[in-house]
């Protein structure tokens, strides 16, 4: 089975099970984590990885990849496994592992999911790695072998930013449909459920504003919010200052998450486009809470629209309406049949447009694609 490189800088996030679950998925070829170093995050244990370290060496040798130098011992350590492809995720980390593709003669993709292609070039230049990335975007755009959109409106953001639209495909990542599915056996009661950072652009600011008018008609309704972030001590005194039942339960692991989508009656993603251009890319809280059977009520932003069907498997209010978002939360807890009908409206979109195994199959034809371009331009590199 032939080996692709998975590059992420900090190898792995709490919040990015999605990586894992593709790279879980794939049965054409096997994935390698590569990195800067490890974080306290996600278990990789079932997979090789290869890191620079969190030691002093492995800082400075991070580092000199940061400046486009090479990491021999990186690059020796990984050619063990004779790798076809490297595949980093998000756009700054895709200019990261450049050198690491171009050393070792591999062709180079990159997904883009949110921020990456959102953000505005003003907000790149406020810190010292997004300056990086900007003095590396237009080699990227000349380099690699092909970019990976997680939606129509990340594919949309890169063609603006003057990346070639003959190398970008719009790729959705799937969830695991016999994971996330709906469990008979557990009654949902009048909880609204929120997963996701506590920072400005997931908008639960207006999720409160909208949850204080809902229990105004449904005391007996709870809000749970599983998440962390910088602005949870600020929510948490709007949540107490206006609501009468809520729980903030910080950082969750995805079992957790399962069960409180087993039992709540609505997910919430109040997501917003704020100053810098953040917005949603394609929420996979959203897929995986309409494969449970949970019905959505969200703002429609970024790529939220192309995963809910309005009044179909969710609701979808104008951005900041938390007016709307409130009556929509009302109107699904308050009707027991619309609330079936949408839970079983998301559960079979999912199945037919989300589904992990297919995703990734289309995934590793994208791999193979890439694959025998690269070799054809290696061998006859006059022709490219």
């Amino acid at each position: 089975m032939r080996s692709v490189i998975i590059f992420r800088e900090c190898l792995l996030l709490l919040s990015e099970t999605f990586i894992r679950s593709q790279v879980k998925s794939l049965s054409k070829f096997s994935g390698i984590y590569a990195g800067c170093r490890r974080v306290h995050g996600l278990d990789l244990s079932d997979s090789p990885m290869v890191v620079l370290g969190n030691n002093t060496v492995g800082r400075m040798k991070a580092l000199a990849l940061k400046f486009a130098r090479c990491a021999p011992r990186l690059i020796a350590r990984l050619r063990k496994y004779e790798p076809v492809l490297l595949h980093a995720h998000f756009g700054p980390d895709g200019a990261l592992a450049l050198p690491l593709a171009r050393k070792m003669k591999i062709p180079l993709i990159v997904t883009f999911h949110g921020y990456d292609a959102n953000r505005t070039e003003q907000a790149f230049r406020e810190n010292r790695w997004g300056r990086r990335y900007l003095r590396r975007r237009e080699t990227l755009k000349r380099e690699a072998s092909g970019f990976i959109a997680v939606s129509n409106f990340i594919a949309k953001k890169l063609v603006d930013q003057g990346f070639p639209r003959e190398k970008i495909q719009v790729h959705y990542i799937g969830v695991d449909t016999s994971q996330f599915q709906p469990d008979p056996t557990v009654a949902h009661d009048k909880t609204v459920l929120f997963v996701g950072r506590l920072v400005e652009n997931k908008g639960c600011e207006y999720l409160i504003r909208a949850m204080e008018q809902v229990q105004m008609e449904m005391p007996s309704t709870e809000l749970v919010v599983i998440g962390d972030g910088l602005l949870r001590g600020a929510l948490e005194r709007q949540a107490a200052a206006s609501l009468r039942r809520f729980r903030f339960l910080g950082s969750q692991p995805s079992e957790n998450v399962r069960n409180w989508m087993s039992r709540s009656a609505v997910l919430c993603v109040p997501s917003i486009v704020i100053a810098t251009g953040d917005a949603e890319g394609l929420p996979i809280v959203v897929i995986e809470a309409q494969a449970s059977g949970l019905p959505v009520v969200s703002f429609s932003t970024g790529g939220i629209p192309e995963t809910v069907t309005h009044d179909e498997t969710g609701y979808l209010a104008p951005q900041k309406d938390w007016r709307a978002l409130s009556e929509y939360i009302s109107k699904l807890l308050g009707d027991p049949d619309l609330w079936a009908s949408f839970s079983r409206a998301g559960r079979e979109r999912v199945k037919s447009v989300f589904d992990l195994k297919v995703q990734t199959e289309k995934l590793e034809r994208i791999y193979e694609e890439v694959i025998d371009s690269h070799s054809q331009r290696t061998k006859h590199p006059e022709s490219s």
